[in-house]
């Protein structure tokens, strides 16, 4: 029997940078490509652009030192020659290469300054008798100081010494017809030269297929565990009580929309339970999501705990804290302000009334989640555009509400928290000593989220989604105007602000860039200022101090400024319903969901708004999709599915960099089918089959448990 090849301290850390942690996990680490080693082609046959390997002899080589040094080898074999051509490399290469050596070489045909060229390929020394491979050549996704070499000898050995059982029960097996696991892996590290390489290269193939099917399935049970889960934490239960929200309704200049209703009737429902709510709150750019966020809170006052607002911007924060400071002061609730800018007593002074419990709504950014902030009895967590805070920090002010509490009401120690998902599905409980209590969690996003996203990185909470917008808001008409144009622009402006109408143009840097040599905001300012005298025009961006930005706004949202310039800093949260009128300076530049956004900012009163997407030629590919995309369609949920095609689901949610697990091997768009088995296949198995649940949980998702939804 083949004994577990030994792993250097040296190669267990760099194995640890592509988060292989264990040997059994260097099975699920496929290739990327492969390389077809298993016949040679001869050099008359070659094309430009082809992959190929070609075996010959050495006939010629030099070190040329024009452009730079290279060393430059001529390869023929029977009937033709091609050049091999290195930029870098060692006197061992040079050695190697030495003429009347015979080499064979792997690599990309093109057409060089000697006629047709591989640079850099792949070579080594043989005789002409040496064998070919039997089997296509794995390229594995590594890092520095760990060679494809060493790699391939690894999982050699992991596929050798290690079992692969098949984990899915055999009823539910043979009714889906898939194949075998193990076979699978294998036949995906070493494939025969008779497998298809399209069938490999775009992952159709049966094997493939196992692979991404049992991803989805463990990603779906992990999901459905931690929804289950939350069923046995504890959150304070919080039923509404009607004085301060049937005062607030009844304050406010407009009715509720129906969808608005139903979200608040979920959301109350969660909150008057005693599990801890996570819910999801989806809503178009417009729909109304902050003062369902407001009814919310007030639920939690009522019953005398605190709520936090966090924002991802200070701009954003901003605006909602001054929107609910409006609809709460009449009822006698004064919200406080947190944000890092703060003067270092008024934030002393917001923390002493935070943690006093004298305030009872704090609204901040990232600054509310700090080690030196203590809430006195939070309730409830509110968190705006989620996707854009990263994990820790989401679980660093959900961490701000919890507390122990005894079964009789004593207090007690704080205890472990609830059983880790994995033992959940083999139907263990938490201590039923004490429980920590937590707070109840509702997050925002008006990133609308398209099906199959929401089918699989959001199974594990409750989803509410605000399907229709106020009465009274108008279409936007959106515009695509070449740079070439910018002329007109500037009268379309200028004759809209002489009109009565207020205007963003919005530009996307700051500073000047030489890279990017786009129209930034202070250029872009002092131009407009210039060219409008008349015009009251005003400027914002990121850079500026806190209260130099709400005196900006303020003024543009009272009509003293006619014209904002502005950087997307006011993508979100920002609501001027006389702004009417929109430029987005190099929109080819920005993203389907920050165009979204940003047009959301006008539309938001009873006038027709225009948003001109004013883009410079020439456009690449991806912009002009993303143009036509933008221009076609209203609809966030069209434009998301739109972008998740473009973008990934990563990018997307802004996964890549809050440390969500993502998906290695299936795409949750094009794997749709494969998906809708793995959510069926998860309920059985987690109601049937238990310990094949737990056998996938821990052979797929074992590491990734702290980056569930939070």
């Amino acid at each position: 029997m083949t004994a577990p090849a030994k792993i250097s301290p040296a190669a267990l850390a760099r194995l640890s940078k592509l988060g292989i942690h264990h040997r059994s996990e260097l099975l699920l680490h496929l290739p990327l490509r492969y390389e077809d080693e298993t016949h040679l082609a001869p050099i008359t046959t070659v094309q430009p652009g082809e992959t190929v390997q070609v075996q010959g002899t050495i006939t010629h080589a030099e070190i040329t030192f024009r452009p730079r040094r290279t060393l430059v080898c001529r390869l023929q074999d029977a009937g033709g020659e091609l050049y091999l051509r290195f930029l870098n490399f060692y006197p061992s290469q040079q050695k190697q290469l030495a003429v009347d050596s015979q080499i064979r070489a792997i690599g990309e045909i093109r057409m060089g300054y000697y006629g047709l060229e591989m640079v850099h390929p792949k070579c080594r020394a043989v005789d002409i008798d040496t064998p070919l491979q039997t089997s296509l050549t794995p390229v594995y996704p590594t890092t520095a100081g760990l060679s494809q070499v060493a790699l391939r000898k690894l999982i050699a050995n992991a596929l050798e010494v290690l079992p692969i059982p098949e984990h899915l029960p055999k009823s539910v097996f043979d009714r889906l017809k898939l194949a075998d696991f193990a076979e699978s892996l294998r036949l995906l590290h070493s494939p025969t030269a008779d497998i298809s390489a399209h069938s490999l290269a775009n992952r159709s193939h049966p094997a493939w297929q196992r692979i991404k099917f049992d991803e989805l399935l463990a990603q779906q049970l992990s999901m459905r565990v931690h929804h289950r889960e939350r069923s046995q934490r504890t959150a304070p239960a919080l039923p509404p009580r009607k004085h301060h929200t049937d005062a607030l309704l009844k304050n406010l200049p407009f009715a509720l929309t129906k969808a608005q209703r139903k979200v608040c009737g979920e959301i109350g429902g969660d909150l008057a339970k005693p599990h801890p709510m996570q819910r999801l709150l989806l809503g178009d750019v417009g729909s109304g999501k902050t003062v369902v966020a407001a009814l919310a809170a007030l639920q939690a006052i009522e019953n005398g705990y605190q709520v936090a607002l966090m924002a991802p911007t200070e701009i954003l924060a901003e605006q909602h804290f001054l929107k609910l400071s409006e609809w709460l002061a009449p009822l006698g609730i004064t919200p406080v302000w947190l944000s890092g800018s703060l003067k270092k007593k008024d934030k002393k002074l917001a923390a002493e009334k935070i943690a006093s419990g004298e305030t009872l709504l704090a609204i901040g950014t990232h600054a509310l989640f700090q080690e030196q902030i203590s809430f006195h009895k939070l309730g409830l967590a509110i968190v705006d555009e989620q996707h854009k805070f990263g994990v820790q920090q989401r679980l660093a002010l959900h961490a701000k509400g919890k507390h122990s509490t005894a079964v009789r009401g004593e207090p007690v120690e704080p205890q472990a928290p609830p059983s880790h998902p994995l033992r959940q599905a083999q139907g263990e409980r938490p201590e039923e000593q004490a429980k920590i209590q937590e707070p109840h969690q509702l997050m925002m996003s008006a990133t609308p989220i398209p099906r199959t996203l929401a089918m699989s990185y959001y199974a594990d909470l409750d989803v509410s989604v605000i399907d229709e917008l106020p009465p009274g808001r108008t279409p936007v008409i959106t515009k695509l105007v070449s740079d070439t144009r910018r002329d007109e622009v500037f009268e379309r402006v200028r004759a809209g602000c002489i009109g009565g109408q207020q205007a963003y143009w919005v530009c996307p840097l700051i500073d000047e860039s030489e890279v990017l040599q786009l129209q930034n905001a202070l250029e872009t300012h002092q131009l407009l200022t210039d060219t409008f005298p008349e015009l009251r025009i005003g400027l914002v961006h990121g850079k500026m101090d806190s209260a130099e930005k709400v005196r900006v706004m303020t003024a543009f949202k009272a009509g003293e400024l006619q014209l904002l310039v502005a950087t997307t800093v006011i993508e979100v949260g920002v609501d001027v319903p006389n702004a009417s009128l929109m430029v987005i300076d190099h929109a080819e530049r920005m993203g389907l969901a920050q165009l979204h956004q940003l047009r959301g900012r006008v539309g938001r009163g009873s006038a027709q708004s225009l948003c001109i997407l004013l883009y410079q030629k020439p456009l690449s590919e991806l912009a002009r999709t993303r143009l036509k995309v933008i221009f076609e369609n209203t609809d966030g949920f069209a434009i998301a599915q739109e972008d998740l095609q473009l973008r990934g689901p990563g990018e997307l949610l802004g996964a890549r960099q809050s440390g969500v697990a993502m998906l290695r091997f299936a795409d949750i768009d094009a794997d749709e089918d494969l998906l809708e088995q793995a959510r069926g296949v998860a309920d059985e198995l987690l109601h049937d089959y238990p310990e094949a649940a737990r056998a996938y949980l821990q052979r797929w998702m074992a590491k990734k448990h702290d980056y569930l939804h939070v």
